[in-house]
């Protein structure tokens, strides 16, 4: 059993925000995971920078491009996240392909999670066997979540194995798509009565496509939380007066 570093000990739903690291400027991370505890946000995920974001759509896929311009690393991230780790205080989860993280090393990678208050992580191309064979035992020396990602595709059975690995919350994808992408179905009834029948072990947080207080109304119906990507990382991309948006839009959407 996982050291659980989430907290869904009431009604209230949980809103957790991604950003990708080293936007807008290289700088700009700990003042960004400040600006998301200030605001309200119950958790942030924090996404590692990746040439090839094949699960991403074009703004999340633009931001990995600025920032690996602005010369953002995983050491540099780490870096940072040192810096921040006394306060900011709700749970930090990092986000990433696998790739960078086997070239720095995944027990070094989960050693220095631990050492910057990392709660958890979310890999989502490394294969539930191999977490299984090789990396779950490693996760678990260092007091990490891990969560995996579901879709509406997703058989009952396969949620069911999936959420017995993983610990702090099971990812629901709203719908096979990449992030941002316009056509995403919010709000699937059949799949989000599926995962509330199911009775599984982590609480559900709803992932991909939620744009603002009446999405995440909506998919919040039937599940424990939502996650907000594309629209906070929008703000930060293309607004000059981005701290003050990205609180506003957060409020807005914790209001």
């Amino acid at each position: 059993m996982y050291f659980v570093h989430f907290t869904f000990y009431n009604s209230m739903k949980k809103l957790n925000i991604y950003f990708t690291a080293g936007i807008p400027t290289l700088e700009d991370t700990g003042k960004i995971a400040g600006l998301i505890q200030e605001s309200g946000a119950d958790m942030m995920e924090i996404g590692i920078p990746y040439s090839d974001p094949v699960a991403d759509g074009p703004v999340i896929q633009e931001a990995h491009s600025l920032a690996l311009n602005n010369g953002m690393s995983i050491k540099k991230l780490f870096d940072q996240l040192a810096e921040i780790k006394d306060s900011v205080i709700i749970p930090k989860i990092l986000m990433g392909y696998l790739n960078p993280v086997l070239q720095f090393g995944f027990e070094n990678f989960c050693h220095k999670c631990s050492e910057v208050g990392i709660s958890g992580l979310i890999i989502p191309d490394l294969p539930p066997i191999e977490f299984e064979k090789k990396y779950g035992e490693i996760l678990k020396k260092y007091n990490l979540n891990f969560t995996f990602l579901v879709t509406p595709e997703t058989s009952e059975e396969r949620i069911k194995y999936l959420d017995s690995l993983s610990s702090g919350f099971l990812y629901a994808v709203s719908s096979s798509s990449t992030t941002g992408n316009s056509n995403t179905v919010v709000k699937n009834e059949s799949y989000l009565n599926r995962l509330a029948s199911l009775k599984l072990k982590n609480p559900v947080l709803i992932g991909f496509g939620i744009k603002n207080k009446s999405d995440f109304e909506n998919v919040t119906e039937k599940a424990e939380g939502g996650i907000i990507g594309t629209a906070f990382v929008k703000i930060l991309l293309e607004k000059k007066n981005w701290e003050i948006e990205a609180a506003n839009f957060i409020h807005s959407v914790k209001a």
